[in-house]
């Protein structure tokens, strides 16, 4: 079931609102390389091997089991904490808990816990008198959904950390603590890569890198884009536990062959590739570090500040990749990114045609779901 609509507030979305995509100048190019795995894999550090992911609800084995009453109690008292938040005697804000939100995903979190032949049992929307006794299989004991639920309201946990995954595209991501929630602004990346690649076969055969890629949300993406012409991603990340997800996400899909995950600061596991990339993906962290206490709480309580924060002006990273992509991209080649919004866009862009003027051309931005401007492209 894809949930395509699963946020948690207006602000979450907002808090990743841009892109920037630029290609090389240059007219000239040569073949992309088609240089295999094997010749080219590194061997993650064992920090990273060390890390085992979590499972996410709707993976587990249901190997609890509860008498129907007693999850009917539970489902009772998860619905009068969600509704709850709107008798709370503090004034209503933009970081104000939403009951209808928390209902929804109250029926989600059913879904993802309780085996789906007693969800309408569960919601009361199928019951007779004798329900009461059945025993209903578990992926989580009562005792660990009645903590989650507590973890969500009392401790704003974002929703996606409570279940462990997040819908995506047509994609269920697993994600945990220490990595960032793809967002659907980020979708239009894909969407990018997707239409330049559709334009020219060129860019299918070639190598691309997800820099800062988290759960992965975005290789994959990209990957499966691609299809089976040639090409490959490589997405590298600083943290431990983004590439132990990541790689999990992409053994998920079977996509062990085009993708390889490298643990690493940007550039830094892609020194063999300098020149080489047919395009490079990002979704960096962006945000100015004054403006991180202010976030929705979901996000600049619990998501990693790694993946956030983006020093005084938040553009410490996004500087860092467009000098970056200048030196790795191939000749002809695509680069899209995510950033700020519109001040922040217009501010690299006009970093990147003049400063960079003779790496990148044809410099645009473009808007995300909301009319934002957040994708700059060439």
């Amino acid at each position: 079931m894809i949930r395509s609509f699963r946020l948690l507030t207006p602000l979450l979305s907002a808090a990743k609102p841009l892109r920037s995509f630029a290609c090389s100048s240059s007219p000239a190019r040569e073949p992309p390389p088609h240089a295999s795995f094997t010749e080219e894999k590194s061997t993650p550090p064992p920090s990273s091997l060390s890390i085992t992911p979590k499972t996410p609800l709707f993976l587990r084995k249901p190997s609890h089991a509860a008498p129907l009453s007693e999850v009917w109690k539970w489902h009772d008292w998860a619905k009068d904490l969600a509704s709850s938040v709107e008798d709370s005697s503090s004034p209503k804000n933009e970081d104000s808990l939403d009951s209808v939100l928390l209902l929804r995903e109250l029926k989600w979190l059913i879904e993802d816990s309780i085996e789906s032949d007693y969800h309408p049992v569960i919601t009361r929307t199928e019951t007779s008198h004798d329900d009461g006794e059945k025993s209903v299989s578990l992926r989580a004991s009562l005792e660990e959904l009645y903590e989650l639920w507590r973890q969500r309201i009392e401790k704003r946990r974002p929703f996606q950390y409570v279940v462990g995954c997040e819908h995506w595209r047509d994609l269920v991501l697993c994600v945990e603590e220490g990595v960032l929630i793809p967002r659907p602004e980020t979708e239009l990346i894909v969407d990018m890569v997707e239409e330049v690649v559709t334009r020219d076969g060129w860019f299918k055969r070639g190598v691309w890198a997800d820099l800062g890629t988290g759960s992965g949300a975005i290789a994959i993406g990209v990957a499966r884009v691609l299809g089976g012409c040639g090409g490959r991603v490589i997405a590298t990340d600083l943290s431990p536990v983004a590439i132990s997800v990541a790689g999990n996400n992409v053994k998920r899909y079977g996509l062990e062959g085009m993708i390889e995950v490298r643990e690493g600061s940007w550039f830094e596991p892609l020194r063999e590739l300098e020149g080489k990339l047919v395009g490079i993906v990002s979704n960096p962290p962006y945000i100015p570090s004054d403006d991180i206490p202010g976030l929705q709480a979901e996000v600049g309580r619990h998501e990693p500040r790694l993946a956030l924060d983006g020093g005084v002006d938040g553009t410490d990273s996004l500087l860092h990749l467009c000098d970056g992509a200048s030196r790795m991209l191939s000749s002809g080649g695509f680069f899209a990114f995510e950033t700020n919004g519109d001040k922040q866009s217009k501010m690299i862009v006009d970093y990147m045609t003049s400063d960079l003027k003779v790496s990148f051309s044809d410099v645009k931005i473009v808007s995300d779901f909301a009319g934002i401007g957040r994708i700059d492209f060439t």
